[in-house]
């Protein structure tokens, strides 16, 4: 996806976003973050877009702490997170191409990265306040939902502070069903998760049957499948797996439910 289709995906769940916060009020429960009220969301999300904000603007080069929130009455709240998110899709729409700036994980554009990831960071807040206030959730392109996978598979869960692991080493396949190439192996051990994006199955020999892999490509321990928006929203723990078909070893499943929150 090109930078501009990440901001413009921001600009637009951030709107929902604060509508949904404004509807369901500052009191209303998170279900996603059961310790959470509306405020909170509203207060997390606000610092989230200042912090990115002054490390765009400034093209800060150390990494720096969330500002505390000011003191807001519940009538500013709503206000107070519309003009945050405003200040950051301006910056990120005028940053340079050639930004320099600190970001969490490695990148060649920095400005890339920063509006990828707070794209997906509002989209999933958004699904927050849209289940707080039980409305509709917003249907996600498939693309971006994809890519949001790819995000959390190769990117978050390959930091330290990822909680996704096991004794034995083991695979986890994870496939979009409808966006081609959406296929990843993440190998889960004592360590970190490494994740590879899954090169596609090579077309089987004449008389060999469709469905069976070439003798030398292991199956994976685990099978996680689902619409892009599906995997999304289930890996982020924010919908049931109702919709998914996990194959092979549900134990796997079962930790990513556990352990699979960022």
């Amino acid at each position: 996806m090109e930078i501009t289709e990440f901001v413009e995906t921001l600009r637009l769940d951030g709107g929902l976003l604060a509508d949904a916060a404004q509807e369901a009020g500052p009191d209303a429960a998170i279900p996603a973050c059961p310790e959470w009220r509306m405020r909170d969301l509203v207060v997390h999300v606000g610092r989230v877009h200042r912090w990115s904000t002054e490390i765009v603007v400034q093209g800060l080069q150390q990494p720096i702490r969330p500002a505390e929130a000011p003191d807001l009455t519940d009538d500013e709240l709503v206000p107070w997170l519309r003009e945050g998110h405003h200040q950051l899709v301006l910056a990120l729409h005028g940053a340079p191409r050639d930004l320099t700036a600190w970001t969490i994980l490695p990148t060649d554009s920095p400005l890339a990265f920063w509006a990828r990831r707070q794209a997906h960071e509002t989209s999933v807040h958004r699904v927050d306040a849209q289940q707080a206030a039980a409305a509709s959730l917003t249907p996600l392109p498939s693309a971006f939902a994809a890519d949001g996978v790819d995000e959390l598979l190769a990117g978050l869960h390959s930091l330290e502070r990822s909680k996704l692991r096991t004794d034995i080493p083991r695979t986890v396949r994870v496939h979009a069903t409808d966006v081609p190439g959406a296929d990843w192996t993440v190998h889960l051990s004592d360590a970190p998760p490494r994740t590879i994006r899954t090169t596609p199955v090579p077309a089987p020999t004449p008389g060999t049957p469709v469905d069976q892999p070439p003798a030398d490509v292991k199956p994976a321990d685990c099978t996680i499948e689902g619409r892009a928006e599906e995997l999304y929203l289930a890996l982020w723990n924010r919908l049931p797996w109702d919709a998914l078909t996990v194959t092979g070893e549900q134990a796997l499943a079962e930790l990513w439910r556990a352990k699979g929150g960022i």
